[in-house]
């Protein structure tokens, strides 16, 4: 059984998408969230929008702030988001 990759979706990103996070098994060639982040926009022309512009996602990765060289693997819950600041 694969073990699978949480992710969880907020704000416009989750209304971009139509839903608040998705289960899914993660390639082996990942390894990284900028990886993580070229694949899922590959998935779908929903998830190509919500993820086209990089400077207004933010990303955790078990609840810990995270950057494009943020390790990533299976069974790791990762969640995407605008930044909390206002603006």
């Amino acid at each position: 059984a694969h073990v699978m990759t949480q992710l969880l979706y907020f704000s416009w990103v989750r209304e971009k998408l139509g839903k608040d996070g998705e289960e899914i098994a993660l390639p082996v060639s990942i390894a990284t969230v900028g990886e993580l982040l070229d694949w899922l926009a590959s998935r779908s022309p929903a998830h190509a929008a919500a993820l086209a512009d990089r400077s207004r996602l933010r990303v955790a990765v078990n609840q810990e702030f995270a950057d494009d060289y943020t390790p990533v693997g299976p069974a790791d819950e990762v969640a995407v988001f605008p930044p909390v600041t206002g603006g």
